[in-house]
């Protein structure tokens, strides 16, 4: 969220673990951008983006078109809804998506829940790591998808790359989560993660309160500048995750010198393009904690 002045310009894909210190602080911005058929867009420069901080424009003083590695954690329903062939398809497209379609120096995580959250595999860069947690997986109990979100967000604190992004699975309906909604929203503001949510809403007999609630969903996903999208069948996950890794594999890092000592108080965030009909989702805000972060270089762990 906030990265000490010269870390973002420095980066490329030869130094992207490399901590820089300063003591100004810039605030960072991941930001996608489409046309007007939702296509993502890849030649803009950094003159044709606005940044505005509590409505008041800022100066955009780093710009990065280089795709900057990025610390995904995979957040799976394995509730009772998922048995069988669910998990598989879900099992296969989770193998393309991490192994195939993002990149080599990206780590990622994987938090499984029913009922419960439980963090099956913490970052890594291995697919052997991961595959055993992914072949273990077995579908049963309830859906606590707010807990599962809140469980991920002292992972995104520990993370290895600068980028962070969290990709929720589910096919059901949060039954289960000790947190209320209200409550996990007022603590993303306070991560710089963004948020992808892939929805499940089946043709099944199910009650209506047991089926996936893409609008809660979407309460989680766009405020950290992600998106919630609706498939009717697990068979739809691979193509869905396909969409999510093109839109990382093609973001706008931008950053400007934040004007005010950090406060640890809410600012609201919006970028804008210059061109017509362009749509930018990136965060709508942050929280300028007095605390900075520092992220662990791959040759210090």
């Amino acid at each position: 969220m906030l990265a000490p002045a010269g870390r973002l310009a420095a980066q490329s894909a030869s130094t992207s673990q490399k901590t820089f210190e300063s003591s100004v602080e810039v605030v960072t911005v991941t930001a996608t951008v489409t046309d007007a058929n939702g296509r993502v867009v890849t030649d803009l420069t950094g003159d044709e983006f606005e940044i505005l901080e509590d409505g008041v424009k800022q100066q955009v003083t780093q710009f990065a078109t280089a795709r900057v590695p990025v610390s995904l954690a995979v957040l799976l329903d394995i509730s009772d809804s998922m048995v069988g062939e669910r998990l598989k398809d879900a099992r296969h497209a989770l193998d393309r998506f991490l192994f195939e379609l993002l990149a080599k120096e990206d780590e990622y995580a994987l938090v499984l829940f029913n009922h419960a959250p439980t963090i099956a595999t913490r970052w890594t860069s291995d697919p052997e790591t991961m595959r055993p947690a992914l072949d273990a997986m077995r579908g049963w109990g309830g859906t606590a998808i707010y807990d599962a979100v809140n469980a991920s967000l002292p992972l995104f604190e520990s993370r290895h790359r600068q980028r962070a992004a969290g990709v929720i699975i589910s096919d059901g309906s949060d039954t289960a989560s000790d947190i209320p909604l209200i409550d996990l929203r007022g603590k993303l503001p306070k991560t710089d993660a963004f948020f992808y949510a892939v929805a499940i809403d089946r043709d099944d007999p199910r009650a209506l309160s047991r089926r996936v609630n893409p609008y809660a969903l979407r309460e989680i996903t766009d405020d950290t500048g992600g998106y919630t999208e609706v498939v009717k069948s697990t068979t739809e996950l691979g193509p869905a995750t396909a969409r999510i890794a093109d839109e990382l594999n093609h973001q706008y890092t931008l950053g400007f010198t934040m004007g005010h000592p950090p406060d640890d108080r809410f600012h609201s965030l919006r970028v804008r393009v210059s061109r017509p009909q362009h749509r930018v989702r990136a965060r709508r805000g942050y929280v300028a904690t007095s605390t900075r972060r520092r992220y662990v270089t791959d040759q210090e762990r």
